[in-house]
């Protein structure tokens, strides 16, 4: 007999543009979701807070005074911490991945409960292509371990090595996500 849920109400943060199917899977088990996408929100009243896509900083006062707040973040941390991972991941020739983790003071920094690395055929893949790959195997993630996540059942890791971090600005001017990745990292390395 499974363990008695104790997740009932959640806050789900998103960005406008963020489609997915969790949020229907979340209320298919009972739960009462809420879904965010802006700058300032309430904590109050959710047992769980989970940010997918969602792009702005959560103030520190909130994750202190918060229930469980999870991140659902498309590289494998401690890398490409902050904005494009996926881009960066490419450029750094650092390994790309997906990573479900506490959300801490820090960016990307807090334990992480599960992750998964992904390799991709950067010859074949435009930017577009890899992100939803990334974006349906974060999902996945996160579907396969739903029952210990609402349970509060899951383990915490910590991170080996310190990885790497990027702005928003750090992007190079005209990223066209619908060209082939490896032609323009190659690109963009031949100018360094």
């Amino acid at each position: 007999m499974p363990a008695q849920k104790k997740i009932k109400k959640v806050l789900f943060l998103k960005s406008n543009q963020t489609e997915t199917e969790l949020v229907k899977l979340l209320r298919s088990r009972g739960c009462d979701v809420d879904c965010f996408s802006e700058k300032n929100f309430k904590p109050d009243g959710y047992d769980l807070i989970i940010s997918f896509g969602y792009r702005y900083i959560i103030p520190e006062n909130i994750i202190c005074n918060a229930p469980h707040i999870i991140n659902l973040h498309i590289s494998l941390l401690p890398y490409n911490k902050g904005a494009h991972p996926n881009f960066w991941a490419h450029m750094d020739s650092t390994p790309s991945g997906v990573t479900i983790h506490l959300i801490d003071a820090g960016i990307d920094t807090g334990p992480y409960l599960y992750q998964k690395k992904i390799n991709f055929d950067t010859k074949k893949l435009t930017f577009k292509e890899s992100y939803q790959i990334l974006k349906n195997e974060i999902e996945t993630l996160f579907i396969k371990n739903i029952d210990e996540i609402l349970n509060l059942e899951y383990k915490l890791y910590k991170y080996s090595g310190k990885g790497s971090f990027h702005n928003a600005s750090d992007l190079p001017s005209g990223i066209d996500w619908d060209e082939i990745i490896y032609k323009k990292i190659s690109e963009l390395k031949s100018r360094e």
